[in-house]
């Protein structure tokens, strides 16, 4: 199951993480039936790569900060991190291989940067 993050523990867990693993966070809320379609897609993909990624989820409509943060504006959105940094984005569903995609890229080091 992932993780639920608030906009509280967001820069502790996410930007600085000691962790060099890659980290998803899905920026979500409950009233989206497409953020549970993806939650389920999520979770699925967590029991495959949670020992070498980080996944949280992150309520949008309960942590404000954090959304304006990373300029939320349309959900589901997943951020990819590493190392504290924005990678890559994704808004709206997603397919199972674009993310493992995404996620292999970072794990590999060839996952690109976003700004």
């Amino acid at each position: 199951m992932l993780q639920e993050i608030n906009d509280t523990d967001f820069d502790k867990l996410v930007v600085h993480s000691k962790s060099n693993k890659p980290i998803l966070v899905d920026f979500w809320a409950p009233w989206c039936a497409p953020c549970r379609s993806l939650s389920i897609l999520l979770e699925e993909i967590f029991l495959e790569y949670k020992k070498k990624s980080l996944f949280f989820k992150l309520n949008v409509d309960n942590n404000p900060k954090s959304s304006s943060k990373y300029n939320i504006r349309s959900i589901p959105t997943i951020i990819f991190f590493k190392n504290g940094i924005k990678k890559d984005i994704h808004i709206g569903i997603a397919s199972k291989e674009s993310i493992q995609n995404k996620l292999d890229g970072l794990i590999d080091g060839s996952g690109s940067s976003v700004g």
